[in-house]
């Protein structure tokens, strides 16, 4: 049951919330894992305001935190439970910045996590590997970042916006045989809308997947600037 503050910051959000899910319930959004999850109502949306501000990113680890030990605390869900952190005070220049800035709070993220919570144990945090994922209050993540000037017409959110997905339901999914058939769904309609399928995705274990996080080619020589702890 969500207390009175909760309540307050969802009703504050429910614009720029209504926005966003009107935007994902487009033709030019083509996740069907997050539509999905919307229209199931295991899509937790969560209004912030910068990116880089130290409330906000006490915000959010919080509420990811409380989203890890009472969404995902069963891990038997078959669902598609998702965490969208929509930042309604940011402004993005351009795409190479907001990509700078979000690994920035990604990094902060995880400087909250040492002495509450270990790194996930099913994935790697070495940035380089290609069983690295992403890792809060000790669950592994794959991140979908949005926001409007993304190369990506898929990830053109109208609001800067950072999506947490559950490694663990990934892998859940392709045990019971769904995932290949909605990743197949998937591509048929980025490639309808774009013409071609994002050239930076691959299966988990083939390659880092740090660099999809974000839907811009990168080379292969591109330098993840995540750390994580004990690395200087």
């Amino acid at each position: 049951m969500r207390d009175r503050a909760t309540e307050r910051r969802v009703e504050a959000l429910r614009p720029a919330a209504e926005r966003f899910t009107a935007w994902l319930e487009s033709d030019r959004f083509t996740c069907l894992g997050a539509l999905a999850a919307l229209h199931r109502d295991e899509l937790v949306v969560r209004g912030y305001g910068r990116l880089t501000g130290e409330a906000e990113v006490g915000a959010l680890h919080a509420d990811l935190t409380a989203f890890v030990q009472h969404r995902l605390a069963l891990g038997t869900d078959p669902g598609f439970h998702s965490f969208a952190a929509l930042f309604t005070g940011a402004t993005v220049r351009d795409e190479v910045e907001f990509e700078r800035v979000l690994w920035g709070l990604l990094q902060a993220l995880h400087e909250r996590d040492p002495t509450r919570h270990a790194y996930a144990p099913d994935v790697s945090s070495d940035p380089g590997s290609p069983s690295f994922g992403y890792s809060v209050a000790g669950h592994p993540f794959f991140v979908v970042a949005l926001h409007p000037g993304a190369s990506r017409i898929s990830r053109r959110s109208p609001i800067p916006t950072v999506v947490f997905n559950s490694h663990r339901q990934f892998a859940r999914l392709k045990r019971s045989g769904v995932y290949q058939g909605l990743r197949t769904r998937i591509r048929v309609r980025e490639v309808r809308l774009q013409g071609s399928v994002n050239p930076m995705l691959a299966e988990h274990g083939e390659r880092s997947e740090a660099p999809q996080y974000f839907g811009r080619l990168q080379s292969p020589r591109w330098p993840c600037p995540f750390r994580p702890h004990g690395e200087d």
